[in-house]
Formats: C-alpha cells, structure tokens, sequence
C-alpha cells in the first residue's frame, strides 16, 4: 500500500491566501491588508468605508 505525500503548505502564490469571510482562493483584495475575495469585498465595500461601491 502506497503512502500519500502531506500536502505543501504554499508560501506565495493563488493558494497562499484565502479569503477572510469565506475561504475562497480566486483573486484576492490585498490593498490596506483586507485580503478579501472580490466577491465578499464588493458586499463589505460600504460598510469599510469605501463611497465607489455605495
């Protein structure tokens, strides 16, 4: 019985950074340390403060 190799933690990279609300690894909103998927960015938008989303 072959053994399975343990996953690679990725240091940099898609994978590296999930998203903050909901896990997600797609583009990632990374400005002022949000790191938010775009989707959950676009819902939270106003409520951080940002007036282009409004």
């Amino acid at each position: 019985m072959a053994k399975h190799k343990p996953k690679k933690v990725r240091k940099y990279g898609k994978g590296s950074r999930p998203c903050q609300r909901c896990g997600s690894y797609g583009p990632i909103v990374r400005r002022l340390g949000i790191n938010l998927c775009r989707q959950c960015f676009r819902e939270l938008a106003p409520k951080l403060g940002f007036k282009k989303y409004i």
